[in-house]
């Protein structure tokens, strides 16, 4: 599995998407750029400029036509795919964290961070009516008071969003009334990445509490838990197998303030005054992602790479291939080799 490198960015990844017939990659970081590349040779398509801050989050709709970006400069924008021209822009008081087109790509959402006296809000905005853009009034926006959103996608038919909280919680938001339709409280720790299944009947969440967990879309009810031993930045569902891909680990500045009875790598992190991690503290310390069997909740295999924490996953549509990209700022395509597709677990 040799991997192709996407050297694009100057600040750690924060998010990758692909759209829906997986052709496209898109990425965005903590620098105000965000990327679109083919995913089938990593070659940079073009960017989309305007940004002036991190940016936290992106999106593409159905058919490949628009895509949303979300950012610190306290602003939401959207953008012709095609073209990179930018269509719209949203204000907002604070940091954009988290966007999303519903399954028509009519409705959008986004939430932004509790900061500088300001609380969380989930906005909801009907791109077919342009005066809510215009006038920057949605026709829906939920405060959330108890603990800010930090990650968010839309459930079946856009009826919901599904939104993990700083606190560890998931919620339900009712896309029309804004009510609370389910909660789910198995994390103890922040919520860092909720990712849907290719047929949006199953999310899956990942936690700083290090372990990622798979719950019905519909009732939130809990399926499923991989722990590992440290905390999981990202989750993806695999397409085509009962697999999912987990990555993670912790930032340098984190790890010097944790028990070192985490693991191995937080352990090893700390010496940062060792003459070859003196300057890189992620140097010869490369992160997996790791693979997981969705039934048996058993880990099966890991990819390295990455220098640093992986941020963020995400499976190719087809199944055939997965990107991940890291603290180091690089995104990596892996396509699986044939072996992999005649794997299977013995219980």
């Amino acid at each position: 599995m040799r991997p192709i490198l996407l050297q694009g960015h100057e600040r750690s990844i924060t998010q990758i998407k692909y759209n829906r017939e997986g052709d496209l990659l898109f990425s965005v970081a903590k620098d105000p750029i965000a990327n679109v590349w083919y995913s089938v040779n990593g070659e940079r398509l073009g960017t989309y400029n305007g940004h002036t801050g991190a940016v936290w989050c992106v999106d593409v709709d159905w058919d490949t036509k628009n895509v949303l970006t979300g950012s610190a400069d306290n602003s939401c924008r959207l953008w012709d795919c095609e073209t990179g021209k930018q269509l719209a822009l949203v204000e907002t008081n604070s940091a954009v964290r988290t966007c999303g087109f519903d399954f028509s790509g009519n409705i959008i959402m986004f939430s932004t961070d509790k900061q500088m006296g300001y609380q969380c809000i989930l906005n909801y905005f009907d791109l077919r009516d342009p005066q809510q853009i215009e006038d920057n009034q949605p026709y829906l926006s939920l405060p959330c008071n108890e603990s800010k959103i930090t990650s968010a996608v839309w459930g079946p038919l856009g009826e919901f969003v599904i939104a993990g909280h700083e606190n560890g919680e998931i919620n339900q938001y009712s896309a029309k009334s804004g009510e609370i339709l389910k909660v789910a409280k198995e994390h103890t720790k922040q919520i860092n990445d909720i990712q849907s299944s290719v047929d949006l009947t199953m999310v899956i969440s990942a936690s700083k509490d290090c372990t990622a967990k798979l719950f019905d879309s519909t009732n939130l009810e809990h399926i499923k838990t991989f722990k590992t031993e440290r905390p999981v930045n990202s989750a993806a569902i695999s397409p085509i197998m009962d697999h999912v891909v987990m990555g993670g680990g912790q930032e340098a500045m984190e790890v010097t303030t944790t028990s070192t009875r985490i693991g191995k790598f937080e352990a090893r992190l700390v010496c940062l005054t060792d003459s070859h991690t003196k300057n890189n503290p992620y140097q010869e310390l490369p992160h997996s992602s790791r693979f997981f069997h969705a039934a048996y909740e058993e880990e099966f295999g890991r990819v390295k790479g990455h220098f640093g924490p992986i941020n963020c996953v995400a499976f190719h549509p087809d199944g055939k291939s997965y990107s991940s990209g890291g603290e180091d700022g690089y995104v990596r395509i892996h396509y699986f080799d044939p072996q992999y597709f005649d794997f299977e677990l013995e219980a």
